[in-house]
């Protein structure tokens, strides 16, 4: 932390009062003065501070304008509480300088404990919840997962891997089949039955919680395919799974939400396509983004874990035959898996 952090500062400055009113409300006596102290670190522009004392504990969000945008995460923190799942409570707000006093979810992520003897019970739980928003009415002011947003993240993968990471063009030829496997995984998003998509549902932003799990990062939701979620959830940027598990947990996840009255392709084959092809369209675009928090940002860190989402991709288009001319072309870049 930078020892000179105005923002932390004008932070700090306004959760006195804040922290004065909710203790006066709640007749919890006077606010002790205390520091706050990093909570998470983030690949936007935000960042979480934590406030604690007397057994109590609170969680504070910076989202600087114009960069970040607090409204989508305060309406969607109102949607999903309505739906049961369990988010943060915003407990005071300023949006026009982008501070949020929010309740503390707990201090351990999935990420943090998560392993091959409790992954069963924890997915059970995240899929519990996941069916929770997924069977909600869909909001007609949410943004659609459009061809436009499903193309804009694609780009990210020629723009930022290939072109700035790699320094490589793709030829005429790598050009044509580039944008024949867009057109694939476009359509075959397009075509799936539409929920409310969280977008990033993996064990980070998920919490050990009760009820459990506590889930954040959800102010980047959609209306768009059904399989977007349940597959970010098993294919995630930090660690992997075999992928004989992986099958099992969506089969489970497939039958748990026919139950429910989740839109699901009605047979598991077509599910199990469309969500090969969903993961492939979100790794290509993870890829992207990291090489972008690398150069743009200077967060190379991110970079470490491509190889990851290079694996799951071998994986998809090694069992798929319409994605040959794609893995022969991934398999023909320079260096595609070097770290910095």
């Amino acid at each position: 932390m930078p020892q000179h952090d105005q923002r932390l500062q004008d932070l700090s400055a306004w959760l006195e009062p804040q922290l004065r009113e909710l203790f006066e409300r709640k007749g919890w006596g006077s606010v002790p003065g205390v520091a706050l102290v990093p909570a998470s670190s983030d690949a936007s522009f935000r960042r979480y501070f934590r406030w604690e004392a007397q057994g109590r504990s609170f969680i504070l969000m910076d989202a600087p304008p114009p960069q970040e945008n607090c409204q989508p995460f305060v309406a969607m923190a109102e949607l999903l509480a309505g739906a049961g799942v369990n988010v943060p409570a915003i407990l005071a707000q300023d949006l026009q300088r982008g501070f949020l006093l929010l309740s503390d979810l707990g201090r351990q992520t999935y990420l943090d404990v998560i392993d091959e003897t409790n992954a069963d019970d924890l997915f059970a739980d995240a899929i519990h919840a996941l069916l929770a928003f997924q069977t909600q009415p869909l909001a007609a002011s949410l943004p659609g997962y459009d061809e436009a947003l499903l193309r804009r993240e694609l780009q990210l993968f020629p723009e930022w891997y290939v072109q700035r990471h790699l320094d490589h063009r793709f030829s005429a030829a790598e050009l044509e089949v580039w944008e024949r496997t867009c057109r694939l995984l476009i359509d075959s998003a397009l075509a799936q039955p539409k929920v409310l998509v969280h977008r990033d549902y993996m064990p980070r932003n998920l919490m050990i919680s009760k009820p459990n799990p506590g889930v954040l990062d959800f102010q980047d939701a959609v209306i768009g395919p059904v399989t977007y979620d349940i597959t970010s959830l098993f294919k995630d940027a930090f660690l992997s799974w075999p992928e004989e598990r992986v099958q099992g947990w969506l089969q489970g996840y497939w039958d748990a939400a026919r139950a429910a009255g989740v839109p699901v392709q009605p047979r598991f084959d077509e599910f199990q396509r469309a969500s090969d092809l969903m993961g492939l369209q979100r790794h290509l675009k993870v890829i992207g983004i990291f090489a972008r928090i690398c150069h743009r940002d200077g967060k190379p860190r991110y970079l470490a874990d491509v190889p990851r989402f290079f694996a799951y991709i071998e994986t998809v288009t090694a069992r798929r035959p319409e994605l040959a001319e794609l893995s022969a072309l991934l398999q023909g870049l320079p260096h595609a898996k070097v770290q910095p």
